[in-house]
């Protein structure tokens, strides 16, 4: 960690006396700064992220080859060139697994799997009103896994604590100035500006990122005065907003994953609103499941209302996937049996493992797929991603059902 500068420290130092709103700020100030530091130390110079390589073998796995097919297509010039180490170990980027499956489809189309003419954009809601369910950590992989498998994705980040854009590389109140979140796409003003421009590239070849900071408040703040003054009726309401600028775009994703905020408001609405699919984080505790009743009725309440003004509630899915999983938590297993009970298929079938590998790739702030295997021990590296896997997989099942396509 970055030794703490002298400037930060002088708002901890202050004498006894100051007003809060003032010591919250320092303090505020001083964790920036050191979060900013801490970034430009990880990813120097440029203090930008970028993805590592993967190997032969995750390449072959990736695009759903042999490694020796893989070998060979190199070897005869019809993909691109991998690195090579001193040891003669090749490794690809993820644009080259992308440009070697452009290849493979001019044979076998499967190989690319962009949706058709014909299939919609499908529009993954990830929410939950309680913190500490694994909302974002399930929005980033997901987003990342369809990434890493040919889509075209598009990340959006919804919540003003804005953790989504942070795991992606963008510091909320360094690198995402006014206007240059979802809200400017979707305000009520003459400054609302095309989405095409918000959209920023990612280091993951073929995700790109609407970034999120507490600009995305205006949103919740600006709403009602608008609702209470009857504005023009020729203007999309609320719930339509995030729908109609997602539509603007629409021909360049497969998918669009958004992180909601973890509060029932008007973003969250309209969120809900530009979803064909919404996916409910739970973490088997019984207090989060307390708070998961509140939020469902809270949720229905107000779709209801949403529905009966208008807005779009048909969803090709809905599910809860069950997060940072214990198996060996007695309690834990009991309330996984009563949910699967309760809701039968709703609930995944996959849980989400709670494990020191996602831990340990967050200290440097980065996913389980964005981390080597060889950063951490080899068993627990293995046992998340299999349970990442399997989740998602069950995700991109429901996605490819819903395109009226055969299952992967």
């Amino acid at each position: 960690m970055p030794t703490v500068a002298a400037e930060s420290l002088d708002f901890v130092n202050r004498e006894p006396g100051l007003a809060m709103d003032e010591v919250i700020a320092g303090d505020a100030k001083a964790l920036s700064m050191q979060l900013q530091a801490l970034r430009a130390k990880l990813f120097p110079p440029q203090a930008r992220k970028q993805l590592r390589r993967f190997s032969s073998g995750e390449a072959a796995r990736l695009i759903g080859v042999t490694d020796s097919y893989l070998r060979h297509l190199a070897l005869g010039g019809e993909g691109p060139e991998p690195e090579k180490n001193a040891a003669g170990r090749r490794a690809y980027s993820l644009e080259q697994i992308h440009e070697i499956r452009r290849v493979l489809a001019k044979a076998k189309p499967g190989y690319l799997p962009v949706r058709q003419p014909g299939e919609p954009l499908q529009v993954i809601a990830v929410t939950n009103f309680k913190g500490g369910s694994g909302k974002t950590t399930t929005a980033a992989h997901l987003a990342q896994y369809f990434a890493l498998r040919g889509y075209r994705v598009l990340a959006v980040d919804l919540d003003p604590q804005a953790s989504l854009s942070a795991l992606f590389g963008y510091q909320p109140e360094f690198d995402v100035a006014d206007n240059e979140t979802l809200y400017g796409a979707i305000r009520y003003d003459d400054a609302r500006r095309p989405l095409s421009e918000i959209i920023r590239p990612t280091y993951f070849a073929g995700l790109d990122l609407v970034p999120g900071n507490l600009e995305l408040h205006e949103f919740e703040h600006d709403t009602p005065r608008m609702l209470a003054d009857k504005r023009d009726e020729g203007d999309a309401l609320f719930f339509a907003r995030v729908a109609g600028a997602l539509a603007t775009v629409e021909a360049d994703y497969d998918l669009v994953v958004i992180d909601c905020p973890p509060q029932l408001g008007f973003l969250t609405l309209s969120a809900l609103c530009a979803a064909t699919s919404v996916l409910i984080t739970i973490h088997p505790q019984m207090l989060d499941l307390a708070s998961m009743n509140q939020f469902l009725s809270m949720t229905a309440d107000l779709l209801a209302v949403v529905r009966e003004a208008g807005g779009n509630l048909s969803y090709s899915w809905l599910r809860y996937v069950v997060t940072r999983y214990e198996p060996n938590d007695g309690p834990q297993t009991q309330i996984v049996a009563f949910l699967r009970g309760l809701f039968a298929e709703r609930v995944l079938t996959s849980v989400m493992v709670k494990s020191t590998a996602v831990s340990d790739a967050g200290l440097s702030k980065q996913t389980l797929y964005e981390a080597g295997r060889e950063t951490m021990n080899r068993n627990t590296y293995d046992r998340a991603i299999e349970s990442l896997d399997a989740v998602n997989r069950e995700i991109e099942t429901l996605v490819r059902q819903a395109w009226g396509r055969a299952v992967a």
